[in-house]
């Protein structure tokens, strides 16, 4: 019960986290994005790192995905999936300058935190009769979330020069900043499956994913509406 007390103090705080910092793009990132000119890797790296980090949409997601995930080989490969997914969409939304509307982006993030809470508690088997494919699922669901991260740094005014290299740089932050917060996840979650309290509480942790994907669904469209 100790252990499960620790586990929500620490979901707590990263949630926390995420609320305070608005996926990283607080004030003083805002300000060095509109004065900066050509390249600065380095400096987009950390904003990709932080970004991930304070991203409280993306950590639930994954949480979701690693959550029955035992074997370091099926975490790699999931997470991979998920890694190659984000890449793609946000290097390429970026790029290609698309229009994305971040509200609408973040609903579907949102409903992927529920999808994954939903699948684990095996609803998918119980009231449809059929397993969907979890890969192509994490792999579809990390093209939307690629969106998401490419449409915050849309909503940000910097120079286009030496945009390749900076973009690289931040999905590469991106990614040491999920790889930071999985081995938190991964060292909470393995440790908790030495109690019994990991599979009695496991239905009741994953119906919390499925609401707090449902809430942040709902704070989505009521920010597009009212924009």
């Amino acid at each position: 019960m100790k252990f499960l007390k620790f586990v929500l103090s620490i979901t707590l705080l990263l949630l926390a986290a995420g609320g305070v910092y608005a996926h990283g793009v607080d004030e003083d990132t805002q300000t060095f994005l509109s004065g900066n000119s050509g390249v600065a890797f380095v400096p987009f790296l950390y904003i990709g790192a932080k970004h991930m980090l304070t991203g409280y949409d993306h950590l639930l997601f994954l949480v979701g995905v690693i959550f029955f995930l035992y074997r370091p080989k099926e975490v790699l490969l999931y997470v991979s999936f998920f890694t190659i997914g984000h890449s793609v969409t946000l290097l390429f939304g970026v790029l290609a300058d698309m229009a994305i509307n971040s509200y609408l982006i973040d609903a579907i993030i949102a409903l992927s935190i529920v999808y994954k809470g939903f699948d684990n508690l095996g609803g998918f088997q119980r009231f449809f009769g059929h397993q969907p494919n979890t890969k192509a699922a994490v792999l579809i669901f990390g093209l939307f979330h690629g969106f998401g991260l490419a449409s915050k740094l849309q909503e940000l005014s910097f120079d286009r020069e030496g945009l390749l290299v900076n973009l690289i740089g931040f999905n590469i932050g991106v990614e040491f900043g999920q790889f930071i917060a999985l081995a938190l996840v991964l060292f909470i979650i393995s440790n908790w499956r030495r109690y019994p309290s990991f599979l009695k509480f496991s239905t009741l942790t994953n119906t919390l994913l499925m609401a707090a994907g449902f809430l942040l669904f709902g704070y989505q469209l009521v920010g597009y509406f009212n924009s």
